[in-house]
């Protein structure tokens, strides 16, 4: 009877997990079948929620690497990177005048690749105004910003103007007398544009000098407001992209 009851066991077990994981969860995660097919492929694409972003189907001259270099792509992997990096620097930095430039001195000579962390977070932030730049010029000198995308060439000018203003808030977290005097000079251009520029100044630094209030203010638009309105405008950047009918094909 033992020898018996083993098959019928095992089998039923076998159509149990079959009946689990390849009919109900199974198809509860995976709405499309197995990607074999050009059918399917679509509707896994279509379906995802990481990959709805991509098209079904691109042109071929959209493959080649020399088409965009892949200048976007770069630039938001950049973003990524300084999102990773600045929260992991979050964690051993506090914006305050009597400890900002300390805590900095701290997390490049005590913590452990400390001074790879902020390094990395300098370096990507530097390349990713270098790469928004190259990429608006490609836009431009292949055309890419003629209609119907024209709109997502405004979307691009706003993106490059939240990605100069990151790299300028950030510029006084350090602390330092190259930051203090940096922050000084470019707030006194700003305050002395006419009419509004005082009280933009006023706003931006929170006094009449950079001191504690100017450095909560830059803080708090380096690490949640220049951030969140960038990552929404991204989002429709990539958005129009798609509405459009995917990357402009070239002249």
């Amino acid at each position: 009877m033992a020898v018996s009851e083993q098959p019928t066991r095992q089998t039923w077990q076998d159509l149990l997990y079959e009946k689990l994981f390849h009919n109900y969860i199974w198809q509860s995660i995976f709405r499309s079948g197995y990607p074999n097919t050009p059918r399917n492929q679509m509707l896994v694409v279509a379906t995802n929620v990481f990959l709805h972003l991509h098209p079904t189907r691109i042109h071929r001259t959209h493959v080649k690497i020399t088409h965009t270099y892949c200048l976007g792509g770069l630039t938001f992997f950049m973003f990524l990177g300084l999102t990773v990096t600045g929260a992991m620097l979050m964690f051993y930095y506090v914006p305050s005048v009597n400890r900002a430039y300390t805590d900095i001195q701290t997390l490049q000579t005590s913590v452990q690749f400390g001074q790879l962390m902020r390094n990395m977070h300098r370096w990507m932030a530097h390349a990713m105004v270098l790469l928004v730049f190259m990429h608006m010029m490609r836009v431009f000198y292949t055309g890419a910003y003629k209609p119907p995308r024209e709109f997502n060439w405004v979307v691009g000018v706003v993106l490059l103007v939240l990605t100069l203003l990151l790299s300028f808030t950030g510029y006084l977290l350090p602390w330092d007398q190259l930051a203090y005097w940096a922050i000084t000079v470019g707030t006194n251009m700003v305050g002395s544009a006419p009419i509004f520029g005082p009280k933009v100044r006023f706003m931006l630094i929170g006094g009449f000098s950079v001191d504690q209030a100017g450095l909560i203010r830059f803080y708090t638009l380096h690490v949640i407001g220049l951030p969140l309105l960038a990552a929404v405008f991204m989002a429709v950047h990539f958005w129009r992209i798609r509405r459009d009918g995917g990357l402009a094909r070239p002249l």
